[in-house]
């Protein structure tokens, strides 16, 4: 069946199939697909250049199969720009909310042309008209709408293999594209801030000089930049504001529209090869589009009724989970789909090796309760391409009961929230935190283990892009957001920090020194932690934010990896690289299941708790609010990791002691039969390593350190 649009300037329309959505150039044509339940009509827009106010070709979509509107149109080629205007009601009290003035992207766009012109036009009602929403406004938005591109997808992967580095080998750094290497002198000028400049040599050399197994890029997405910060002259430099899940955002790009999906693989395939996974930050919680005045870019022109959770008493407005204006609504089958076929899209086409779930709660919301046991997580769970990878949850939202900390299924994985604010608590100096720190070191199994989980369910982290840089906590105890333009009044008031002195800044030698011992302390805790260890870009080289707790709309050197080092930038990287070598060389720092607190083949417990008379901890110790004192003892033995061969790899025991408080301590140091000597191996007071005599050392107040006795 053929057919001929008098409106499409001569092209053949065909009507093609409703599988798969989106765009699908097939080598001889391009099939085109879209959801709608509730449209009565859909055109599909071609244009000429990304910036074009009208069409070259406007074509109805003159077949609907089970609510996917269609056409194949043999004549269209890659690198063609389009959009799609929907018809349907303008009925915001029924949460329809259709104008056909509006171009819209396709949610499935595997590519878009570039960022948005803002302007009224882009809002489907007439803003400012009393009312607002109730209103339609009838202007063509198509001028400063980024389009749609149709993408060849073959690329050559070659040998590409993806790592599948185990969980409890695994290394976290989360990093932002563009800042990590704005300033880098040794990536070529034109690659900075893209993908093909993250994946140079000199940031692979970094990475793997950290023992870094993967990164988790921060959002790369497609995202829109809110209209106000662009007014202010600010932008969402983080990203959290998606607008195309299949997209790669092309401000990461060396190239024009559609050249981002072949510099994304390009890196991925030379992160692959270096041993690196790639994980990237998905923001399938909310869009870009906002609360019921925000623009109409997509989904809300599409089907708002479908594709958003409204409020059920009034559907003129949201339920908002997120804190951005609104909420996807995964229990619809079709967002369903959208979310899974993204995820397996990354997955299969885009060869990224797993995902970190913003917001993840806003998914699972039932009626509206979070539900671990719910649709979302069960469609993940048996899906054969997205079950397999990595799965990391942001395990908090802004609904009811929204602190998901330990409650979710088998097979994911959670930021820790709990090890973050524990173990700043502790190196800032507040009593009471023994018995929550010993938690955190040993894997969390009191929040893990009750649900067959296993230590890599933690991954462990003292900061992340959202919040302070190791540098900034301890060396600010108040926010300073001023830069944001929002009187500081952007960003969390609870930080757990401390400046040791000295509000920012100081010329202080003793304030500088405790600064970076406690760096040390904290850097040294997540190293030696059970769980997984993410490192925030910059961290281990002393990188600030001036205070700015909140650098979302900041892209420029204050939120830039700046790589001139200083010597106590140099000192820092060292010591990093140092506690993390421990780590990878050490089998009993990165068990795969809990401690047994249970005899091993050598003698005594797999891990003891010590007081600094070197006897085991007694419930009055646990309870005593002034302790801060506590060494951690797991045996050789007490490893549970195979080689390739199914055999036991054995470790060395040690000894890990934390001193939180204001006083010295001398601490006693078990005697553990015939087995080999002592060896202080770190020491944040000193450097260096040395052997134990006396069967004592001195911890130094607000320092650590790790004993170690080789196959003992």
């Amino acid at each position: 069946m053929r057919s001929f649009d008098s409106r499409a300037g001569g092209l053949r329309v065909w009507p093609g199939s409703p599988r798969p959505l989106g765009a699908t150039w097939d080598g001889e044509g391009t099939n085109f697909a879209i959801f709608s339940e509730h449209a009565t009509a859909v055109d599909l827009c071609l244009f000429g250049t990304a910036d074009a106010a009208t069409e070259t070709a406007r074509i109805r979509l003159g077949e609907r199969t089970d609510q996917v509107w269609h056409a194949y149109l043999p004549d269209v080629r890659p690198g063609q720009l389009y959009g799609y205007r929907v018809h349907g009601p303008w009925r915001p009290n029924d949460g329809h909310r259709f104008n056909p003035a509006k171009l819209l992207l396709d949610p499935y766009a595997k590519a878009i042309s570039g960022a948005i012109q803002w302007s009224d036009t882009l809002f489907a009602y007439q803003v400012g008209s009393g009312n607002g929403d109730l209103e339609p406004d009838t202007r063509d938005s198509a001028g400063g709408m980024p389009k749609s591109v149709v993408v060849e997808t073959a690329f050559t992967w070659g040998e590409d293999q993806a790592p599948r580095t185990p969980w409890h080998r695994t290394v976290i750094y989360e990093c932002h594209v563009r800042g990590m290497t704005m300033l880098h002198p040794d990536v070529p000028e034109p690659l900075r801030g893209t993908y093909l400049g993250l994946a140079t040599d000199p940031i692979l050399d970094h990475l793997r000089s950290l023992g870094v197994t993967a990164v988790e890029l921060l959002p790369v997405h497609h995202f829109a930049v809110d209209r106000h910060l662009v007014e202010r002259g600010l932008t969402n430099y983080w990203g959290y504001n998606t607008i195309g899940f299949f997209a790669p955002d092309v401000r990461y790009a060396t190239g024009g529209a559609g050249q981002q999906v072949t510099e994304f693989k390009s890196m991925v395939k030379r992160f692959h090869r270096a041993g690196i996974e790639v994980i990237i930050d998905v923001v399938y919680n909310h869009t870009a589009e906002g609360n019921h005045l925000g623009p109409s870019l997509c989904f809300r022109g599409i089907d708002n009724a479908a594709y958003y959770r409204l409020d059920p008493a009034d559907r003129r407005l949201y339920t908002d989970y997120t804190g951005v204006g609104n909420t996807l609504n995964t229990l619809h089958s079709r967002t369903m789909q959208l979310v899974t076929d993204s995820l397996r899209y990354w997955v299969e086409e885009m060869h990224v090796d797993g995902f970190r779930f913003d917001l993840a709660p806003a998914l699972a919301r039932e009626y509206p309760e979070v539900n671990p046991f719910g649709k979302f997580f069960d469609v993940i769970r048996q899906d054969p391409v997205v079950g397999r990878v990595k799965l990391i949850a942001e395990p908090w939202d802004l609904g009811p009961d929204g602190y998901q900390v330990g409650r979710f299924p088998i097979g994911w994985s959670e930021w820790n929230g709990k090890y973050r604010d524990s173990v700043r608590r502790f190196w800032a100096g507040q009593h009471g935190q023994v018995g929550e720190v010993a938690s955190r070191l040993a894997g969390s199994s009191d929040l893990y283990e009750a649900s067959l989980r296993t230590p890599q369910a933690s991954v462990n982290f003292v900061t992340c892009h959202d919040g302070f840089t190791l540098h900034d906590l301890v060396s600010y105890e108040r926010k300073h957001n001023e830069a944001n333009g929002e009187e500081n009044r952007d960003g969390h008031d609870h930080n757990e920090s401390r400046n040791w002195g000295a509000e920012g800044p100081t010329g202080s030698a003793y304030v500088v020194r405790m600064r970076e011992r406690i760096k040390r302390n904290l850097l040294a805790t997540l190293a030696f932690s059970q769980g997984v260890p993410m490192l925030s870009h910059g961290d281990e080289i002393g990188r600030t934010q001036l205070g700015n707790n909140n650098a979302y709309c900041q892209d420029g050197p204050l939120t830039w990896v700046h790589w001139d080092l200083e010597p106590a930038h140099r000192a820092l990287l060292d010591f990093t690289r140092y506690v993390l070598r421990i780590r990878a060389e050490n089998a009993v720092l990165r068990r795969r299941t809990f401690f047994r607190n249970a005899p091993v083949s050598g003698g005594g417990k797999d891990l003891a708790w010590l007081r600094p008379d070197g006897r085991e901890m007694t419930a009055e110790d646990w309870a005593d609010p002034h302790n801060s004192v506590l060494g951690m003892l797991v045996r050789a033995d007490a490893t549970d990791e195979v080689d390739d061969r199914g055999r036991p790899v054995r470790g060395d025991t040690i000894l890990f002691l934390l001193n939180g408080g204001a006083r010295s301590k001398r601490f006693v140091v078990p005697a553990l039969g015939a087995a080999g000597a002592w060896e202080e191996i770190v020491n944040t007071a000193r450097p260096g390593t040395r052997p134990v005599r006396g069967g004592a050392v001195n911890l130094v107040a607000h320092s650590v350190i790790l004993l170690r006795q080789r196959g003992g």
